[in-house]
């Protein structure tokens, strides 16, 4: 009997009972997708904004002992050391290695440039190589560290096979000495092909940026590297992330190494080169984890916002659809019923809508997660499997709080009254 007048209840007021079922539905759908792309948005932000540069920076871990005094950098003997360049590879070969976008060595070396024999810096880095690690083959450089450089003209040829003859001039530079791409100039009494003029809005606008092997046969220092600029998809920093893991014990260190915070690629970065050291550039960090917290504060205002219309919109379609049935519920009474059977027919027909409105609901969202990240990021965001039981119960309980109203209006009709139409 009881599963007889569920039945009656949606065979006979077919349209209120859709109303409050598309009213779940997108309520559901809408916080679904905003769940999902919340949830999924932080590798997808991470790669939008490495077009704002590196952010790890590796360097020899001598370089931290300088200390300045009245203007004069004192470092203790050895300060000078350099990064290996053939130890570089090794960046792709740390747990997170899928996590390394690209990176770029440099090595600065100060020049005369042009006839005017001007004081300048020369910049020795990759653009496009080609390297390998193990078994993998990868591609390291500027072009994937430093986005933001616009090249007039081409970038350097990089070839074991043909001596070095290539760089670019810095913007301002080229505008001092007067070049432009395809001119030579004699760079510490050796003649370069500028290939093209670099606009970095940086200080390498005033300076010659050339393949790393011209930088190291110029200082005499096969091999070296001042440091290394590294591109790594990572975690926004929470207070675990901040923690030294050298306090942890085993279990909490395990868990802070295997999460791609800045903070554990960097160390993981330290054991894969000997002798350096390896820091996030903090800047680059703290605005990549603000943008994400609001993006995902956004997204969970929405959902809210969804869930508390859905929650109305149930609220008076059920209000109206129990006021029509009050005929029956006086009905139900005067035929014994209790409150306890009244409420639980309602709760049952409350219950079968959110089921239906939040397994419809979590396949539209689905769907609309995708399509915000097609639109958005170029690449869609998927719902997690997991979501389907945590939006089933959102589902009853906006369901059940939107009907909890209506519904105690209606265990407290009057059968009397009802019955001979005066309530």
């Amino acid at each position: 009997m009881f599963v007889r007048l569920v039945y009656e209840s949606f065979r006979r007021q077919r349209r209120r009972k859709l109303l409050a079922g598309a009213a779940v539905t997108l309520g559901i759908a809408v916080a679904t997708a905003m769940i999902a792309v919340a949830s999924g948005v932080g590798d997808k932000i991470s790669r939008e904004l490495r077009a704002y540069g590196a952010n790890l920076l590796v360097y020899p871990d001598t370089h931290a002992l300088g200390v300045d005094i009245a203007g004069v950098n004192l470092k203790p003997a050895g300060a000078n050391a350099y990064l290996r360049e053939s130890d570089l590879p090794a960046i792709k070969g740390i747990f997170w290695r899928n996590n390394i976008l690209g990176f770029a060595p440099m090595l600065p070396v100060t020049v005369r440039v042009g006839p005017q024999q001007l004081p300048a810096q020369l910049i020795g880095t990759y653009f496009h190589k080609q390297l390998s690690f193990g078994r993998d083959t990868f591609v390291a450089g500027v072009e994937i560290t430093h986005p933001w450089w616009k090249v007039a003209g081409a970038w350097p040829k990089e070839t074991a096979t043909e001596p070095v003859s290539e760089a670019l001039a810095g913007a301002k530079l080229a505008k001092q000495l007067g070049v432009k791409a395809g001119d030579q100039i004699q760079v510490a009494g050796r003649r370069l092909t500028i290939s093209g003029i670099l606009s970095a809005a940086g200080s390498e606008d005033n300076a010659i940026v050339a393949p790393l092997p011209l930088a190291q046969d110029m200082l005499r220092q096969p091999g070296a590297v001042a440091q290394v600029y590294v591109s790594a998809i990572t975690k926004p920093e929470d207070e675990f992330a901040r923690r030294d893991p050298r306090t942890m014990s085993p279990e909490m260190r395990d868990r802070w190494y295997c999460s791609p915070y800045a903070n554990s690629i960097a160390f993981q970065l330290q054991e894969a080169i000997p002798h350096a050291r390896a820091e996030q550039i903090r800047q680059v960090a703290q605005n990549e984890g603000r943008v994400l917290s609001r993006i995902q504060g956004l997204m969970l205002l929405m959902a809210i916002a969804a869930l508390l219309a859905a929650g109305l919109a149930v609220s008076a379609a059920m209000a109206t659809a129990i006021f029509e049935r009050r005929a029956e519920v006086g009905l139900m009474k005067a035929l014994g019923a209790g409150n306890a059977a009244i409420v639980s027919l309602f709760f049952a027909e409350a219950a079968l809508l959110a089921l239906l409105g939040g397994a419809i609901g979590y396949v539209l969202g689905s769907m609309l997660a995708n399509e915000i990240g097609r639109w958005v990021f170029d690449s869609g965001i998927p719902a997690q499997p997991v979501l389907l039981p945590l939006v089933i119960a959102v589902a009853v309980v906006v369901t059940f709080a939107g009907s909890a109203l209506a519904i105690r209006r209606a265990v407290r009709y009057d059968p009397a009254l009802v019955l001979r139409g005066d309530a």
